[in-house]
């Protein structure tokens, strides 16, 4: 917690100040442009990796960077797609997996999960083909999230009206490197979805 302290003083020393306009502007301005859903894993941070500024980015983490499919309900993840698309407007939408996933890693490699009765609850989700090669699992699973996004109301009214684009990236922590994962064939949406090539 002394390291966290130390780092909020620094924060507010060296950093705030340089800029303190796009806080006073965000103070009264929410308007990401993009919804970023990503892994909760420590090594994976959306801002740091697109270099976007506070505000760009509607961030969503979760273990697996799962979306569940939409169902009635309370669900914090629900929530934050349908006021991300519903009600600010953005226009992106990016499921961004990652190198070495300790989720997929479980899966792939058949972990007891009995331990972790929340864990493989959740990882129920992830509804991608079956494969040992851990690789293969993390790009299956960012397809496998998107087609459960296109399940959203919300998301599909977007898609339907052409006011949202849906995208699909892994991230390699070794490298840096950033690839497209390509959004399924059977995500109904009924526009072209714009796969701008990531640069690595």
């Amino acid at each position: 917690m002394h390291d966290l302290s130390e780092g909020v003083a620094r924060f507010q020393r060296d950093v705030f100040p340089g800029k303190a306009d796009l806080f006073a502007r965000l103070a009264t301005t929410h308007r990401p442009g993009t919804l970023f859903i990503s892994c909760s894993d420590a090594r994976v941070v959306p801002e740091l990796i697109t270099q976007r500024e506070p505000g760009e980015l509607f961030v969503i983490r979760t273990a697996g960077n799962v979306v569940p499919p939409y169902a009635p309900g309370a669900d914090g993840v629900a929530a934050s797609v349908e006021y991300a698309v519903a009600v600010l407007g953005v226009g992106d939408v990016v499921v961004c997996g990652h190198s070495g996933c300790g989720a997929m890693t479980a899966l792939a490699e058949g972990h007891d999960l009995g331990a972790l009765p929340a864990v493989a609850d959740w990882l129920r989700h992830v509804d991608a083909v079956p494969t040992r090669d851990v690789a293969a699992l993390v790009r299956a699973n960012v397809a496998a999230q998107l087609a459960n996004l296109a399940t959203h109301p919300a998301v599909a009214r977007a898609l339907a009206a052409r006011t949202l684009t849906l995208r699909g990236w892994v991230f390699d922590i070794p490298t840096g490197s950033v690839t497209d994962v390509d959004v399924p064939t059977d995500v109904d949406v009924s526009s072209p979805v714009a796969r701008t090539p990531v640069h690595q």
